[in-house]
Order: structure tokens, then C-alpha cells, then sequence
């Protein structure tokens, strides 16, 4: 869904407030921010908008914006978290949108990541680490039927809230209004409106973000502005499952900084040295390209007429710094002649009979094409065709690339084996992260589950247990060139760093390069007919070039193909606190999904969710919502090519989602708040200890399944 394209703006800078928009039906003005919110026209954010109708969103989604969050209704009004320049925010402004929260600058990921890292070094230097381990701790008149689909409640910190999902058999009247009136045990009552949602232009049903309530509530019905009225239901309490209990000494908290992929690296070995008896650490198959590029530079001036000249080898491999420039050779009737010497390629520019130089950029580009065809690729510039080419240089050619510290060479990514019975005779977990290199709590998640695991199979006899039980797979950094770009470049990066652009290779583009690895897979994807992923090479959603082209997506499924114990799998993202299964995708038309689960099977993704979504409160009473837990086309979106639905459908795994770091309610405004792929590290600490205890549950339920599967065989 995410196609760059170039927006623009008078202002060099863009000052937003609240302000009321003209909805229809809503004439309430959105929320203000506690401060003016400032973007210059270039900088880039993840910025949660009021838009100012479906018809808004439904032009940023066929354009491609990049949507890091499913749109929320909010009292008649659509909430969307969106990564936008100051320049497209002052467009989306001047269309009638509101800006309600930066969630996240560009920078703020490498700021956080440099404190986390100095918060680290400054506990170890104060001795306040023990050495293996931290201790942290309806009536039959109504013109409509309503249906209760969804009606719970939970408490967390303290606070109740209310979720309730309504579907109307009056499906096509878009101005149907469904409000839910409440009432607790003490008598307490009270009401709120439901939002209309539809999803590829079909009508699912009516919802409303969780609300807040005085106390337990006891019964809900719905009524509609057509006359349905629902039948009175109980609210369940969600998700109404918990672990078993710690025990004393139990060990956790592992996480101390954000993690590069240098450093998952690094822990790999570690842990590999530290448990010769539970741990096999696997080399996939596939290496990935490498945090390298090629090197590149205008030969001109983009503004008026330019050739870009690339080299073939990567700029690493001795073309970082090489010069490229246009001559005059000062005589008439010269030839144009192309040279390299010295690391400088030299065009020099044909002249006519009066001395003057009559070469076009089409034929600058032809020719060094024709004659350094080794060493370079030249395209001439996007609006530039045709026109005379200057004299212009030296230009330095470049990869772009600022990570000192990374290695350059094609990248193993690693996997980690963990169990006592490493043979394949138990059942397999599969626990995978960062295949979208801007989630940089997610490694941290599944690293702190794995040394959770070993560190406790030496002094918890039920962690023992759990690992003569299972085999226990581990991938922490899928996309490890993607992740260091992002904490190197660009903090927004999403994508492996594969450029498969044809045409100019324009270095304003650069953080547009790559492929989703998450929409590369072969199971109800693009190139199936399938939505949610894009053929255009700039998009966030880029499928690539074909199914599995990528060495990232390949390695996955290499992993599970070779290990088919593996039963069971979660891929962990972020941000939004979602829990979720296949189907994944649907085609358009007829918003027609994958195969839906049997009825036993959706069975057990329901309640093996419960169980991993009341662990993960465990931590600090994070509760991920009713409404954001089922299967991915039904709760999120449409993500075509993912890895849950090949795991899942080719692979017969049952395969989920996470998508960790769930808003957080802010009782001083009464709004929950989005929390962003780069949180502050004190948020990304949290993540990785409630996710790591919900992957521990996940390895209860393959051990419970095991069992059941054995005493039914």
C-alpha cells in the first residue's frame, strides 16, 4: 500500500493545530495536541492524522501512503498513523486533515538508540547487572437486525474498559448510526456510538475503540437510528486466561540497549558459547546482499540537465570516491569520447565547426554505456532527455551508505536451535522477527524468550521440561542489511536494501529502494491477484520482482521446510498490539479471502490466542484488544505474499502475527497513544519482556498439543 510520489508545499515549514473538520454528522473538533506540531517541508515522521473523510483515506491508500497502523474510527472521525515529509502533511492539511500526534521523527530511532546503548554501559559501569542475568522484577419490528459479535471487557492499571463490535443486516446504508448503552452491577449506565467500517468497499460491521468504564460491566445492548435493537448481552471478560505462575528465582530481563544486527550477531555467539547442551546455531541458506549499494552521482545539474552515472560494482568494492565529469575539449569538429584513468571517468563533449559543444545527454548516456559498460551504467535524469548536456564536475560517486561500523560483505543470517532433544522427534516453534527493518523492538522480544529458555532450563525445572518437550526455533533479524540501514541511514527503512528499479537510479530515491520482505511469499500474493502489496519498486509494499525472489523470504521458508517438526510460528512485528492469523490476503473483488480456516482449527488459533494474549498481560496489564485479535484480513488489512499464510497453507503451520507495542491509554487525555517502531528504549524494554512471556506461553501450547495429538493417535 505504500507508493512513493512526490508531494508539494508552499511552506518550508508546517505548523499544525487541532481544527474542526467537516465530516458529515460530526461537527466536534479533534483533539488539540499539548503542542503545536512542527515539521520543516523535508522532514520525515510517523504522524497520526485526522482525516477528513473515507473518501480521504481512500485516495492516500490508492496512492500508496504509507499506513503504519490499520485506520481508526473515533467519534465519526478517522484516525490514520501515517510516515509523511512536512511537504505531504501540508498537503494532507490544506485538503482538510489535522494533525493529532507525532508519533515518531526521523532521528528519534538513532537518539533512542544511542541512550539505550549509554543506559546500558552507565548500569553495567554502577555493577548493577548480576552477571548472568537482571532481576526485573433486536426486535422483529425493527427496519434492521443488529448482532453482538464482540462484547468484552478488562482492566488494566487500574482502569476498565468496554469493547463492543456490531454488525446491521442494513448493510448498505452507509448512514446507519449504531449506539451501545452499559450498565454495571452497582447500577452505573452509560452509552457510546459505533463507527461504521468497511474494508475494500464491503461493510463488515460497526465498532468503537476500547471505552472507558466506572466498573465491571453487566450488560450491553445496541440500538440504531433505523429502529434495530439488539438483544441484551453479558460482556465477557477478555481475554480470561492466565499462566501459570513464576516461580521464585525465575530469571528474565536480559535487555539492556537496542540491539543492531551486529549485535544479534554477537549475542548469537554468545549463547551458542554459553549453552553448548541446549544450543545449535543454524547458518540459512540464503546470503542477503550485504549493507552495500552501488555507488552513484549526477553528472549535471538535476535541476536543469544531468546524466546519472552509476557504477556496476558495489561502491565497497572500490568505486566509492571515483569521479565522473564532462569536458570541452576547447577545438572544433572533436568527437565525443568517453575515458577512465586514474579513478576518473572523463566525457569529453563533441563539438561542432565553431568549437561549441553539441552533445545531448542522451548521448553522454549512450556512450559511456557503450564503452565502460564494465565498470559503469549511465541513465540520463528524469526530465532531462534530449537536452545539452553541460560541462559539469568532477563528481564523486557514492553509495550513500553511512555505517562505519557495519560490514559490508553479503550477510548469513543466523537461527538459533534451542531444546535438549534437538533431532526433530519433538514438536518445533518457530519464533521469527525483523522482517521490516524499522521494528527494532522485535529482536529484542525474541532474544529475551530465548535466553529466558536457556538461562531457566539450568535452575526452573518446568522451563527444563518445556525443552525435553519442544524444539525451539529462533530467526531474531530476518532482514539484517534493512535493520542497519535503519539504525545507520534512514530510520523509516522498511525494506531489504535490493534495488530492482529500472531507469535512473536518482539518489533522492534511495530510501525508497528495496523489497517488503513480508510481501514476498507465495501464498495469496501480488502476483496471485491478491492486495496488499505493490509492483511499483518505490513502494513500501513492493513485492519484488517474483515470489521468493528475495534471499530473506527464501531463508524463512528453507527453515521450515528442513525442519517439519515445526508446527507451530509466530512472526513478530510492530507497532499497534495486534494478535493475528490467516487468512491474510483477499483478492478485490468480492473481497474474496484465502480459505478460512475448519472449525477446529480456527478453534485453536482462538484459544491458544487467549492464552498468549493473558501472559503477555502478565507483564504490565497490557491487554491487546478483542477487536485486533483474529486473523490478519479481518483485524488489519490485507497483506498479500506473507509469510504466516505460505507457513500456514503450504506448510500446514499454524502460523501467527504479533504486532507488539499496543497504545497506551493516557488518562490525562483520555486517548490511547500510539507508541511507534523506535520508542524511547524504557518502552521498547517493556515490549520485550510481555512479548517474550507470550512466546513462552506459545511453547506451552505446542507442548499441550503435542500431547493431545499423541493421546488421540
Amino acid at each position: 500500500m505504500i507508493v512513493r510520489r512526490r508531494w508539494t508545499a508552499a511552506a518550508t515549514t508546517v505548523i499544525l493545530i487541532s481544527a474542526v473538520l467537516s465530516h458529515p454528522g460530526s461537527g466536534a473538533a479533534a483533539p488539540a495536541p499539548a503542542t503545536p506540531i512542527t515539521l520543516t517541508a523535508t522532514e520525515t515522521a510517523l504522524v497520526r492524522v485526522q482525516l477528513r473523510d473515507q473518501a480521504q483515506l481512500d485516495r492516500l491508500v490508492a496512492a500508496g501512503a504509507d499506513l503504519a497502523n490499520r485506520p481508526r474510527a473515533r467519534d465519526g472521525r478517522i484516525l490514520a498513523d501515517l510516515v509523511l515529509t512536512g511537504a505531504q502533511l501540508a498537503d494532507l492539511t490544506a485538503q482538510g486533515a489535522t494533525a493529532v500526534q507525532i508519533v515518531q521523527r526521523a532521528g528519534d530511532g538513532s537518539r533512542h538508540h544511542a541512550e539505550s546503548v549509554r543506559a546500558a554501559q552507565a548500569r553495567t559501569a554502577a555493577g548493577l547487572r548480576a552477571s548472568g542475568a537482571g532481576q526485573r522484577t433486536a426486535t422483529a419490528a425493527a427496519v434492521d437486525t443488529l448482532q453482538v459479535q464482540q462484547a468484552y471487557w478488562w482492566t488494566t492499571s487500574g482502569q476498565t474498559f468496554l469493547q463492543a463490535q456490531v454488525a446491521t443486516t442494513a448493510t448498505d446504508d452507509p448512514d446507519v448510526e449504531i449506539t451501545v448503552s452499559w450498565r454495571t452491577a452497582d447500577g452505573a449506565t452509560g452509552s457510546f456510538p459505533l463507527s461504521r467500517f468497511e474494508d475494500s468497499g464491503e461493510y463488515q460491521y460497526h465498532y468503537a475503540l476500547p471505552q472507558p468504564v466506572p466498573s465491571r460491566p453487566v450488560q450491553l445492548t445496541a440500538t440504531s437510528s433505523l429502529g434495530g435493537v439488539s438483544r441484551a448481552v453479558t460482556p465477557a471478560l477478555w481475554p480470561n486466561a492466565t499462566p501459570p505462575p513464576l516461580p521464585a528465582g525465575y530469571q528474565k530481563d536480559f535487555i539492556d540497549a537496542y540491539l543492531t544486527p551486529v549485535d544479534v550477531q554477537a549475542r548469537i555467539k554468545r549463547l551458542a558459547r554459553q549453552y553448548r547442551d541446549l544450543v545449535d546455531v543454524i547458518d540459512l541458506p540464503n546470503r542477503t546482499q550485504g549493507y552495500r549499494r552501488t555507488a552513484v552521482a549526477y553528472l549535471g545539474d538535476p535541476a536543469a540537465a544531468a546524466v546519472v552515472v552509476e557504477s556496476v560494482s558495489f561502491g565497497d568494492q572500490g568505486m566509492n570516491g571515483v569521479q565522473v565529469r564532462t569536458v570541452d575539449p576547447g577545438r572544433p569538429n572533436r568527437p565525443l569520447t568517453v575515458g577512465y584513468r586514474d579513478r576518473v571517468l572523463t566525457v569529453t563533449l563533441a563539438t561542432d565547426a565553431a568549437g561549441k559543444t553539441v552533445s545531448t545527454t542522451d548521448d553522454v548516456a549512450a556512450a559511456i554505456n557503450a564503452r565502460q559498460a564494465k565498470r559503469f551504467r549511465a541513465t540520463v535524469e528524469d526530465g532531462s532527455a534530449g537536452l545539452p548536456m553541460p560541462v559539469a564536475g568532477p563528481a564523486r560517486l557514492d553509495d550513500g551508505l553511512q555505517g562505519t561500523e557495519v560490514p559490508a560483505r553479503p550477510w548469513t543470517v543466523q537461527a538459533l536451535r534451542l531444546g535438549v532433544h534437538r533431532d526433530g522427534s519433538r514438536v518445533g516453534v518457530l519464533a521469527y522477527s525483523q522482517e521490516h527493518a524499522r521494528e527494532w523492538a522485535t529482536p529484542l522480544v525474541t532474544l529475551e524468550f530465548a535466553e529466558r529458555m536457556l538461562a531457566n532450563a539450568r535452575t526452573d525445572p518446568a522451563t527444563r521440561q518445556l525443552l525435553e518437550q519442544v524444539d525451539v526455533f529462533v530467526i531474531p533479524t530476518v532482514n539484517p542489511d534493512g535493520a542497519n540501514y535503519s539504525f545507520n541511514d534512514f530510520n523509516m527503512q522498511r525494506k531489504n536494501l535490493v534495488n530492482h528499479c529500472t531507469g535512473p537510479p536518482d539518489p533522492r530515491n534511495r530510501t525508497s529502494w528495496g523489497v517488503d520482505v513480508n510481501r514476498n511469499y507465495t501464498v495469496g500474493s501480488y502476483f496471485d491477484g491478491y492486495v496488499g502489496a505493490s509492483a511499483n519498486c518505490l513502494s513500501g509494499t513492493y513485492a519484488g520482482t517474483s515470489e521468493l525472489s528475495e534471499a530473506e523470504s527464501r531463508n524463512v521458508i528453507a527453515l521450515a521446510q528442513a525442519h517439519p517438526n515445526i508446527k507451530f510460528a509466530m512472526n513478530v512485528h510492530s507497532y499497534g498490539g495486534y494478535f493475528m492469523w490467516p487468512p491474510g490476503a483477499y483478492r478485490a473483488d468480492g473481497r474474496i479471502t484465502l480459505p478460512r480456516p475448519s472449525i477446529d482449527e480456527s478453534t485453536l488459533f482462538l484459544n491458544s490466542a487467549r492464552r498468549i494474549v493473558g501472559a503477555i498481560a502478565q507483564e504490565r496489564d497490557t491487554v491487546t484488544w478483542p477487536s485486533q485479535t483474529g486473523p490478519v484480513a479481518d483485524v488489519l488489512y490485507s497483506a498479500a505474499g506473507n509469510s504466516a499464510d505460505q507457513l500456514y497453507y503450504e506448510l500446514g503451520i499454524f502460523a501467527w502475527d504479533f504486532e507488539v507495542g499496543n497504545d497506551r491509554w493516557n488518562p490525562a487525555t483520555g486517548q490511547w497513544e500510539g507508541v511507534g517502531f523506535q520508542p524511547p528504549f524504557d518502552e521498547a524494554h517493556a515490549e520485550s519482556q510481555e512479548y517474550a512471556g507470550g512466546l513462552v506461553e506459545l511453547v506451552r501450547v505446542a507442548r499441550d498439543y503435542a500431547a493431545s495429538q499423541s493421546a488421540t493417535g
